[in-house]
C-alpha cells in the first residue's frame, strides 16, 4: 500500500516551518493522496526514498538549501515568490492548506520561479546583507550625532565628509555651549562611527576581491557605472539572468517600471512598481547618478544621445530612473550573454 501511494504521488507542495514541514502531495488527476506533518530531520529521508516527482516551495529562508537538497535526489524541486502562491489558498489560512496552495501553483505553466541559490551565492549575499546592515547603522549614529549638535545650536554641513572634518573642532567648544556630558556621548557615537567605518570597509574590499576573481562580475563591471558592489549583489541576487528571459523582465523585477492600470482602451501609468530586490535597485539607482554627474564619459560609453533627448523632456529625478532602467536591461544582458558591454551597441539608439 505504501509503495503504491508513493508511486501515485506526481505533485508536492512543502509548507516550509522552522522544526516542521507541512507536506501535502497530488496524484496525475490532482487528488490528494497525502498530507502528513514531518519533522526537518525527516524530510531528507522521506523524499530519498519517493521515486522523482515535481515539489513546489515557497522562496524563504532556508528554501534555497533544500531544493538543492531535494534536486540532488533527483526531484525536481522549484520555488515561487509567496505573493504568487497566495490565490491558490482555499479557505481560512493554516499549515496544509498553504501546503496544498503550494502544490497547485507550482503546476501552473505560467508561473514565475525563483532561481534556486548555490552555497557561493548565498555566502556573496550574506556579506551584502551584513554590509546594508552596518552602513543603515553608521547613517543612525551621524543622524544622531547631527540632531544632538543642533539641539545645542550647531549646524554642519550637509555631508559626511563635512561632519567628519569639523567634529575634532565641534568637540572643543566652550562648556557653555556643548556641556562635558554631551563631548563624552558625542566621542563616544564617534567611536562607534570610525568602528563601523572599519567593518564597512573590511567588508568592501572582501566582496571587491570576489567580484574582481568572478567571470560574470568582471564583464558586469565594464558597463557604465556599475562596480564591484553592484556586479557582485547582481551575481549573488540572479546567478547567471537564465531565469529571465530578456532585460526587461529583470528591469521589471527590479521595481524600474512605472505601476500600470489599464482598463478598456486607457492606459495609465504611474509611478515606479518598486517591486522585488530594493537593495539591488538603489545600487542601480546610484550607479544612474555616478553617470550621470559625469558628462564626459557619455560619448565614450555611447550613452549621449540617449542622455541628451531624454534631460530635455524628463525631470533630473525621473531621467535617473530611466537611465537606471536602461543600465539593469544592459547588465541583463552583458551578464546572460556572456559578452563584455560595447559602447557601440547603443550609440545609435533612439531616444526612449
Amino acid at each position: 500500500m505504501a509503495q503504491t501511494l508513493k508511486t501515485a504521488i506526481a505533485v508536492i507542495g512543502i509548507d516550509i516551518g522552522k522544526n516542521w514541514f507541512h507536506v501535502v502531495g497530488q496524484d496525475e488527476r490532482g487528488a490528494i493522496v497525502l498530507r502528513q506533518k514531518w519533522s526537518r530531520g525527516q524530510v531528507e529521508a522521506r523524499f530519498a526514498n519517493m521515486p522523482p516527482c515535481l515539489i513546489g516551495m515557497e522562496a524563504c529562508v532556508g528554501s534555497h538549501h533544500l531544493s538543492r537538497k531535494l534536486n540532488s535526489l533527483g526531484h525536481d524541486a522549484r520555488l515561487m515568490p509567496a505573493k504568487y502562491v497566495r490565490p491558490y489558498s482555499k479557505g481560512q489560512k493554516n499549515d496544509f492548506r498553504d501546503a496544498e496552495a503550494i502544490a497547485e501553483a507550482v503546476q501552473r505553466p505560467t508561473m514565475k520561479f525563483v532561481a534556486t541559490k548555490t552555497a557561493d551565492q548565498l555566502d556573496l549575499q550574506a556579506l551584502h546583507r551584513v554590509r546594508e546592515r552596518l552602513v543603515s547603522q553608521r547613517t543612525g549614529i551621524i543622524n544622531q550625532i547631527r540632531a544632538f549638535l543642533l539641539e545645542r545650536g550647531i549646524a554642519v554641513r550637509q555631508g559626511l565628509r563635512f561632519l567628519r572634518a569639523e567634529l575634532p573642532r565641534i568637540l572643543t567648544t566652550p562648556p557653555d555651549v556643548l556641556s562635558p556630558r554631551m563631548v563624552r556621548i558625542v566621542e563616544d557615537l564617534a567611536g562607534d562611527w570610525r568602528r563601523l567605518d572599519e567593518r564597512v570597509e573590511r567588508l568592501s574590499n572582501e566582496i571587491e576581491a570576489i567580484a574582481r576573481q568572478d567571470a560574470g562580475c568582471e564583464r558586469l563591471m565594464s558597463v557604465p557605472g556599475i562596480g564591484p558592489i553592484i556586479s557582485s549583489a547582481m551575481v549573488a541576487a540572479i546567478g547567471a539572468g537564465d531565469v529571465f528571459t530578456k532585460g526587461r523582465d529583470f528591469a521589471a523585477w527590479l521595481g524600474l517600471v512605472p505601476k500600470q492600470i489599464s482598463t478598456g482602451d486607457r492606459t495609465i501609468l504611474g509611478k515606479i512598481s518598486r517591486r522585488g530586490n530594493r537593495y539591488l535597485r538603489v545600487l542601480f539607482v546610484q550607479a544612474a547618478w555616478v553617470v550621470l554627474i559625469k558628462p564626459k564619459s557619455w560619448e565614450r560609453h555611447g550613452l549621449k544621445s540617449w542622455i541628451e533627448a531624454a534631460r530635455k523632456r524628463l525631470h533630473r529625478n525621473v531621467l535617473a530612473i530611466a537611465l537606471a532602467n536602461k543600465l539593469a536591461r544592459i547588465a541583463w544582458s552583458v551578464l546572460a550573454r556572456g559578452r563584455d558591454f560595447e559602447a557601440r551597441s547603443i550609440a545609435n539608439a533612439q531616444p526612449v
